[in-house]
């Protein structure tokens, strides 16, 4: 036989076959009602009722219970975006309270956050697929709700704290996320439903981004730490709710049966740890820069050490492990495509929210929640734009849906870096405000909706967590990047010039990874189309 370094790391103790012999001898879980109802339906056939069952789940629930589910699920993409944008328009408030006013200092507040969603979503896939995807998503709901406490009560500590809670927060949303994007990937057949169900659950994106900057901007008239006490308890609230009108679909995993080496290599916590090590250091490397510059040597090394376990992570996934978290023989050259977009579009997309808000905040010299409000078109237009592409992704192919994603959010991006200072708002704000929005709304429902149906439904969390992990932490690094432009190219005779040509400087990376987005997006057309039988 010849040598497989795959099969000698497991020779010994337990092998892939193992445990597919495993999840065969266990004991199948007792049908939901649901599921009772469908057997008792079908008669002699209710095998064949049990299978449909399984192929959509949601779609045989009660109306009312069916949209109670959605809701409550949706509130995943919802709460993360509140997580994300509810301290953008008062993040010089908070920072003056800790004595904190550089902008590049001032956006680890916003990429800690983003860095821990973008990069523990790998095991937290792994951990639904386990545990069942509903455990998780009420564990990550109130494990973000105690740390949306614990930064509201760090006014009371320093700035140390306060940045530790940003970063554990991101935890809570890199749970519910996948877990939540896994419930909706197994409880609705591929189809129009289905498509509809993950555009609704885009377009929340950017109703959570203004409605958690209006609140947040509001509560710092009061005191800025009611806008983290007020996630906190809405955060709780959801948990409660959850675990009553979510369905719990089948596990991948029967846990209650399996050793505990059987969980480790399940869950590929080797993997996982060298993985996660490796996105954390080469994302750190790129945001740490723009504060101590480049010339320190540990950042240097943090981005030399985060490529070397990245490699080692493609390695463990590819040869070694027998549960990869990430099962590359599965994923085709679409997907990648789809992943490229997705990761140019929603990076250029991070520079571009920040950034407009240090524009209309610092350059324009607009109140807080003055600039809430000047955000108000984004959700409806969010909206507009979930249905527009719930509509068209059962009749365009993903890749022309992909195509015109990223035209919106370069055009976005086009219209935010060259605004004037002194120009009316209802000009280039109010319609780059119109337009990216289509690209969020259209790029992430694509995206998910590909993936979902591209692998098989015990693989729904992997799915899921490739697309949320990419987007997250894509906009994380692409901060990374806008400001070492930033704080590299500053210059001017005065400082408001030097705070203005950092902005322009820092939006022409958002220009470059949209642009670049959108020519791999037309690649991706032409081999769609080239694809195509003739």
């Amino acid at each position: 036989m010849a040598f497989h370094p795959r099969n000698e790391a497991v020779r010994g103790s337990i092998n892939s076959s193992d445990l597919e012999r495993q999840r065969e001898m266990a004991p199948a879980e007792p049908p939901s009602d649901v599921e009772m109802k469908a057997l008792e339906a079908s008669g002699p056939s209710g095998h064949s009722a049990q299978l449909s069952k399984t192929k959509s789940i949601a779609e045989q629930l009660p109306l009312a219970q069916e949209i109670l589910f959605v809701g409550v699920v949706v509130t995943a993409q919802f709460t993360a975006q509140t997580g994300l944008n509810q301290m953008i328009p008062i993040i010089f408030i908070i920072g003056d309270s800790y004595g904190v006013t550089d902008t590049a200092q001032l956006s680890w507040l916003i990429a800690g956050f983003s860095l821990t969603v973008g990069s523990f979503i790998l095991i937290a896939g792994r951990l639904g697929d386990l545990y069942g995807y509903k455990r998780m998503f009420i564990i990550g709901m109130a494990w973000f709700s105690l740390w949306s406490m614990i930064g509201g009560l760090a006014v009371y500590s320093n700035a140390v704290l306060f940045i530790f809670a940003r970063v554990f927060q991101g935890m809570g949303p890199a749970l519910t996320l996948p877990n939540g994007l896994a419930l909706l990937g197994v409880s609705y057949a591929p189809g129009r439903r289905k498509d509809m169900v993950f555009a609704i659950f885009a377009a929340m994106a950017p109703v959570g981004s203004v409605v958690s900057a209006a609140f947040g901007a509001l509560f710092a008239l009061a005191w800025w730490p009611w806008a983290f006490w007020a996630t906190a308890i809405t955060l709780a609230a959801i948990a409660v709710v959850s675990s009553f009108v979510i369905p719990d679909p089948p596990k991948k995993y029967d846990a209650g049966r399996m050793s505990l080496r059987q969980r480790l290599i399940a869950l590929d916590l080797g993997g996982a740890a060298v993985g996660i090590t490796g996105l954390v250091l080469f994302n750190f490397a790129w945001n740490q820069a723009p504060i101590v510059g480049w010339n320190e040597a540990y950042v240097i090394v943090c981005l030399i050490l985060g490529i070397i376990f990245l490699a080692g992570f493609f390695v463990i996934e590819t040869k070694l492990a027998p549960e990869p978290l990430i099962p590359f023989e599965a994923l085709n050259s679409d997907v990648a495509f789809v992943l490229g977009c997705t990761s140019l579009g929603w990076a250029s997309f991070g520079v571009w929210i920040y950034y407009l808000y240090i524009f209309l905040l610092r350059i324009r010299g607009l109140p807080p929640l003055l600039v809430a409000a000047q955000l108000s078109p984004i959700p409806i237009s969010g909206t507009c734009a979930a249905i527009i592409t719930g509509y068209l992704m059962s009749r365009l192919r993903p890749a022309k849906i992909m195509a015109i994603a990223m035209f919106f959010f370069l055009t976005g991006s086009l219209l935010t870096g060259a605004m004037p200072v002194h120009q009316t708002y209802w000009a280039q704000t109010f319609v780059c405000m119109l337009v990216i929005v289509f690209g969020m709304d259209m790029s992430f429902p694509a995206a998910t909706v590909i993936l979902s149906n591209s692998v098989p439904k015990n693989h729904q969390g992997i799915a899921a967590s490739l697309v949320t992990t990419v987007v997250n932490y894509s906009i994380s690094l692409g901060l990374g990047f806008a400001g070492t432009v930033e704080a590299y190219t500053k210059t001017g005779r005065t400082p408001e010039e030097v705070q203005l040509n950092g902005y322009r400087h820092a939006m022409y990376v958002a220009y470059g990874l949209s642009g670049a987005g959108l020519v791999l997006s037309l690649l991706f057309v032409a081999k769609d189309h080239f694809k195509k039988p003739l």
